[in-house]
């Protein structure tokens, strides 16, 4: 099969092309139909989002370059988009009961979840700057508009306008970055870079700096987390979830594609960063989460620190690294998932609780809820043999191969922190007196919650899959 258009093959950006005319049929149907098709919207949503899944996975093997190397299909893009694509169906389930309420239905907020995947999917897959630029902008745009999407609530308004700002203040230096490096390599493919950043040029090293702190703010790493914890508690709490899952797994991919395929020859000079940007994640994600009465800025703070962890592996600028980036992302969105189900979850007399404290004596009122919940904060915390303690071995060992000791050393204590406020957290649902029963949850809640934490119990009894998968993934970078 050959689909050209000017010259260039289509086949490479097959499923893009479903899933952005898919999203604009959705979006002439709630506009013709009126805010009463919201829920065959979002459903239609999440079929659309499982055949293009499908259509990624059964694009020709072997690496696919289209649009004179702009766009690249290769093992690591096949992963990661897969995964992001899960990310947003699951996080559509997730929002069923929010979507069927009269007073909050909203047809749009499917479409935007679609688009925003059509941004993350060139984003995975960007070959030059203009690509990564385009990508960043068409999944960032929708998210600004889903963080503020209760327009009844200040929080949620307040979220929107602080991810806006920074977001913007984010894309100018970006752009500036991506300057920079054009005026000093006179390309922006990935690969012209490659061949011409051998030097460490001065002038070259600045613009990777402004790159890197970009990418830095879309991952939310230290220090360009300031949005993180403010747009997690106001936005409602889907979206929310969808912030913690499918935009990690765009962002971290483009991090990691940017560092290994377009810098390799200066390698100690993003190094430093990394391993700056990934101590200071790690370290503020396990000290700030401490005082933490709000379980949705606890959940922030926790994905600053894991953040932090999965640059570790990064940072180690191997093929093991690039592994390690790829495993720890996959396992954070099966453990952030689960927990943001048991979070939306807890309602009573109709009403969302967040509070850490809402959670007290929940093993004695839903015990079954209480029991996920704390295997997934086990897992979080790195306890073996749940898979978080696997993610972590993975990363810390690709430290490790590549010398960078102190980095590993590091990682392990401010994990041993960490695991101080998800135990805080067990002990409540265990110890304390129990808080009145919370409502019926609902059986999609359920279902996400029971794939999530069994994955999470059971990836150490077979987990080739994932890991293979990743190996081969890792290895198309290189």
């Amino acid at each position: 099969m050959n689909i050209d258009i000017a010259g260039y093959s289509l086949v490479p950006i097959l499923p893009e092309l479903v899933l952005v005319v898919g999203a604009m049929l959705l979006l002439m149907l709630g506009a013709y139909r009126g805010p009463r098709t919201t829920g065959l919207v979002a459903t239609l949503a999440v079929v659309l989002l499982v055949v293009t899944g499908a259509l990624v996975v059964m694009l020709p093997a072997g690496k696919l370059v289209t649009f004179g190397g702009s766009f690249i299909v290769d093992d690591f893009a096949r992963f990661l988009k897969v995964l992001a694509l899960i990310g947003s169906a699951v996080t559509l389930i997730l929002s069923a009961e929010n979507l069927t309420n009269p007073s909050k239905r909203m047809f749009e907020y499917a479409i935007l979840v679609l688009l925003s995947s059509v941004g993350m999917m060139l984003l995975i897959s960007a070959g030059d700057l203009i690509m990564l630029y385009l990508g960043l902008e068409l999944m960032s745009l929708a998210l600004y508009v889903v963080a503020a999407s209760n327009r009844e609530d200040a929080k949620s308004n307040e979220a929107g306008m602080k991810y806006f700002i920074l977001g913007a203040l984010s894309s100018g230096m970006l752009l500036y970055g991506a300057s920079l490096i054009y005026g000093f390599t006179g390309t922006v493919q990935f690969s012209g870079i490659a061949a011409a950043a051998k030097d460490g040029n001065i002038g070259l090293v600045f613009g990777l700096v402004f790159l890197l702190a970009a990418l830095c703010f879309k991952v939310s790493a230290v220090p360009f987390h300031m949005w993180t914890p403010d747009v997690y508690e106001g936005a409602p709490t889907p979206v929310t979830a969808f912030f913690a899952s499918a935009p990690k797994v765009a962002g971290l991919a483009i991090f990691t594609r940017v560092t290994l395929t377009a810098f390799p020859g200066i390698v100690p000079q993003w190094q430093q960063i990394v391993v700056f940007v990934a101590i200071a994640s790690m370290a503020l994600g396990s000290f700030a989460a401490i005082g933490q009465k709000n379980i949705k800025r606890l959940m922030a703070y926790s994905a600053i620190g894991h953040i932090g962890f999965a640059l570790v592996g990064l940072s180690a600028g191997t093929v093991e690294g690039a592994q390690g980036v790829i495993v720890y992302i996959s396992i954070y969105v099966a453990m952030t998932l689960g927990a943001f189900a048991v979070i939306l979850s807890m309602r009573r007399n109709g009403l969302h609780v967040e509070n850490i404290s809402d959670f007290a004596g929940l093993s004695r009122t839903s015990p079954v809820l209480a029991f996920f919940f704390a295997m997934l904060l086990f897992s979080m915390a790195g306890i073996p043999p749940l898979a978080g303690f696997f993610a972590k071995f993975y990363v810390f060992m690709a430290a490790i191969k590549a010398g960078l000791f102190a980095l590993a050393v590091i990682g392990v204590v401010t994990s041993v922190v960490g695991a101080y406020y998800y135990l805080a957290i067990i002990k409540v649902m265990y110890f304390d007196e129990p808080a009145p029963g919370i409502d019926r949850v609902r059986l999609e809640l359920r279902g996400v919650l029971a794939v999530a934490a069994l994955f999470n119990m059971l990836f150490f009894i077979y987990p080739a899959p994932l890991v293979n998968a990743a190996t081969a993934a890792a290895k198309s970078l290189f």
